[in-house]
């Protein structure tokens, strides 16, 4: 096969593989698989590891990350998506709040070799310990596995610039385990539409990851 760019900015593919382009060549962050062609280094972003790469698959249409993209991530983990957008946002910064220290550790490493990860330990539930660390972001990226998802959302939308892009990952059994997963993805729609977003794409990332959709939205 032989790698192409895609619709979708600073993504690659190769077969039904999709790839990003490695901003620290000759390393793998998760594990995944490098490849070499016509003097650049590509990365394997697998679908089963990261939503925003699930979201691709599932016929996702809306993509604002381009080169020179700030974003703002709630939920950074070990780093995997993470390292991702800082393949595809080379010239931007990825803002990556955590709150596990063992992840953070993890997410630390990787923004070792990555100039535009900033990573800060912290709660997304609470922008106001972290909002002196950050600025305005033109994509607000939430991926955390606990309650009250979209309010947390709700809470850091003054970090996202008007007119910016909101991707808020909601995990059903995190938010109510014994919940319908159609009905709590519902629940969290009515809710940022009630904060005054518009609601670009809703969109469920089965198979890849069960129970999981995403909400794209946009900041008036």
């Amino acid at each position: 096969m032989q790698i192409r760019p895609t619709e979708w900015q600073g993504v690659y593919s190769d077969g039904s593989w999709l790839l990003t382009r490695n901003l620290n060549p000759g390393v793998s962050v998760y594990g995944e698989s490098l490849h070499l062609e016509g003097g650049v280094e590509y990365r394997r972003w697998d679908v089963n590891r990261s939503k925003l790469a699930a979201y691709l698959k599932c016929g996702g249409r809306v993509w604002p990350y381009d080169d020179a993209t700030s974003v703002l991530y709630l939920g950074g983990g070990n780093g995997t998506t993470v390292s991702h957008l800082s393949d595809i946002c080379r010239q931007g910064t990825i803002t990556a709040i955590e709150i596990s220290p063992r992840a953070f550790r993890d997410l630390l490493k990787v923004s070792e070799a990555r100039p535009n990860v900033l990573p800060i330990l912290g709660d997304a539930a609470k922008p106001e310990m972290y909002g002196n660390r950050t600025s305005p972001a033109s994509v607000l990226y939430q991926d955390i596995a606990q309650r009250d998802q979209a309010a947390i959302f709700r809470r850091n939308l003054g970090w996202l610039r008007p007119g910016g892009t909101g991707f808020l990952m909601i995990k059903a059994r995190s938010e109510d385990v014994a919940a319908n997963p159609v009905e709590v993805y519902e629940a969290a729609k009515r809710e940022l539409m009630a904060a005054g977003v518009r609601i670009l794409d809703r969109r469920v990332l089965a198979p890849y990851q069960t129970d999981h959709a995403v909400l794209v939205v946009k900041k008036p």
